[in-house]
């Protein structure tokens, strides 16, 4: 059995210059934005662009699964410092401070956010995220800090309501009048 090599050296980064300069354009001027233009952007030739990702889908699904990665990644780490003895209600409220940061800079994440939880074949990225976040409310449940009746989707409604077009500071307003809703200590139980 024969292994894949790795890739080049130049071909790893011109995908990462390719992926930021789309993240860029397509917050600057929106998702019509031309491969051509995101090729220039990268400094790269429309070719290049054109061998990395062969259709505008696979470039903007690529800038898509880039952020559900990091939303994973930030998810497990927030476990992970759960299981060492952090409260789960505050991290909780700390991966929201930061997946609504990360979604308000990039157009693209705007998108994905509005779709995470919502789509039947969900990637493996976003199995992780959910399975982390479920782990992560099921310990603020234990703790009594998270209301029994929380669940992922209404993290992900959280996302897709969050006003990720509002300065930092109206951000930071919303998250401090949703964060009640979640915990035991600012509701009653429904019926």
């Amino acid at each position: 059995m024969t292994q894949a090599r790795a890739p080049r050296a130049d071909a790893v980064r011109n995908r990462t210059k390719i992926l930021s300069a789309a993240r860029e354009q397509i917050t600057a001027h929106g998702p019509e934005v031309g491969m051509d233009q995101i090729a220039a952007a990268a400094g790269v030739a429309v070719g290049t662009l054109y061998r990395h990702f062969p259709t505008k889908t696979d470039l903007v699904a690529a800038v898509v699964t880039e952020y559900v990665t990091r939303v994973a990644d930030d998810a497990e780490g927030a476990c992970a410092r759960v299981d060492s003895g952090a409260r789960a209600l505050d991290e909780i409220a700390g991966f929201l401070t930061r997946t609504i940061a990360l979604t308000a800079t990039n157009q693209a994440a705007k998108a994905a956010a509005q779709t995470l939880g919502a789509d039947p074949t969900a990637t493996a990225e976003e199995d992780r995220a959910g399975a982390a976040l479920a782990a992560l409310i099921r310990s603020g449940q234990a703790a009594g800090d998270i209301h029994p009746d929380v669940t992922v989707s209404d993290i992900y409604l959280l996302f897709s309501a969050a006003p990720t077009d509002q300065p930092q500071t109206s951000r930071t307003r919303w998250l401090t009048l949703v964060l009640p809703g979640l915990t035991t200590r600012a509701r009653p139980s429904t019926p």
